[in-house]
Parts: structure tokens; sequence; C-alpha cells
């Protein structure tokens, strides 16, 4: 172990080293253990709300049945001038569609 104090890392704010530069040796074991706690928590915060978010993207559409994927899009199909909604999506290397239902005049 060296003779010199430690250079401290220069993402670290001058404030906060100049505080720590002045905090006992018992006072610094507290910190430390304090913001590895924090550290911690921190992280686990941003792993939950990124589950969370990636939860909100899956939530099925109330239209969607049962036998169709929640990563389905609805796509339209014309059939002799008639326009018509289907869900569809990817398996492997194949497209699948499942049909939904006509597209009003309206639309």
């Amino acid at each position: 172990m060296s003779y010199e104090p430690p250079t401290p890392p220069a993402e670290l704010p001058t404030d906060l080293v100049n505080t720590l530069n002045e905090s006992s040796s018992e006072q610094l074991q507290h910190v430390a253990r304090y913001a590895e706690e924090l550290a911690e928590h921190k992280a686990r915060e941003a792993r939950l709300e990124e589950d969370s978010d990636e939860s909100e993207i899956e939530e099925r559409p109330d239209d969607l049945p049962d036998d169709v994927p929640a990563k389905a899009t609805i796509t339209i199909k014309e059939i002799n001038d008639n326009r018509y909604y289907y869900w569809q999506w990817r398996e492997g290397e194949k497209v699948r569609s499942q049909y939904k239902g006509p597209v009003s005049p309206d639309e």
C-alpha cells in the first residue's frame, strides 16, 4: 500500500472530494458502505423500471384473439375490391395471418 493518498476519480465533483478528504477514516467507512448500498438500490430501481417498460410493450390489445401472439400487427388486404383487416405476425420464416374483420367504408 502506498503512503501517498489515492487520486480521486475525475468524475467526482470537487466539493465532494474536498468533503471526503476532510472526513475521518470512520466516517469514510460509513460513506463507503452507504455509497455501495445506494448504488445497488439505484441499479435495482433502474432494472425494475426497465422491466416494467418491457411489460407495458407486451400488453395485449383488448381485441386480440387468444391464438394470435401479442407481437402481431394489423394489416389491410384488398380482395375483390373489398378491404379487410388481418392480424399478421412472423413464425420463423413464415408470415401468418388471421382474419380480424372488414374495414368500414368510412376509413
